[in-house]
């Protein structure tokens, strides 16, 4: 059991000594890799450090569940960047070789995939397909509002829900780029 009144470092560490090799266990069940489950074990205690529970555990199962949570979400988040990966390659592999793009390129153009898919991901169902539709298959409002049954006003308000996140996370980006550079 952790106690609320010790140190950070001690909260954790104590969580840690008592139920990693638990949640590994745990991972190495739900992935079926135990390089995947050690790394995302490692790095939910890390989370852990620099984001702390909002408070003690009272029990042991209570720690666990939290955890068992948090790794959840984790494994979720590492398949979700795998399928993008995995859509990547499949994409490069029509390439032909002299046409595909340097190493550095297509690291780039992965990473950016990944931001647009966790940021698709945290938008409602809806508004993100409307998103899809209208901008990578370049369907018409009309043709989007009639394959998600609403209107083309909501289209279009779905469609700017997403811009407006996109633009939102582009400024929270510049402003961690001058606050680095400062």
């Amino acid at each position: 059991m952790v106690a609320a009144t010790l140190p950070l470092h001690t909260d954790v560490q104590t969580l840690y000594l008592d139920h990693h090799s638990w949640l590994l266990g745990w991972l190495r069940k739900r992935l079926g890799n135990a390089a995947d489950a050690a790394d995302l074990a490692h790095d939910a205690f890390l989370r852990l450090i620099v984001k702390p529970a909002p408070r003690g555990f009272a029990s042991d199962g209570e720690a666990r569940g939290y955890l068992r949570t948090m790794a959840q979400g984790m494994c979720i988040n590492l398949w979700h960047r795998r399928e993008i990966e995995q859509a990547w390659l499949d994409t490069l592999a029509t390439y032909p070789q002299a046409f595909a793009p340097s190493a550095e390129r297509q690291a780039i153009v992965l990473e950016a995939l990944h931001e647009i898919g966790t940021l698709l991901l945290g938008a409602p169902p809806k508004a993100a397909r409307a998103f899809l539709l209208s901008s990578v298959c370049e369907m018409s409002a009309q043709e989007v509002a009639d394959e998600l049954g609403v209107s083309t006003r909501m289209v279009r308000k779905y469609v700017a829900q997403v811009m407006l996140r996109c633009m939102q996370a582009q400024a929270s980006q510049t402003v961690a780029g001058l606050l680095q550079d400062s």
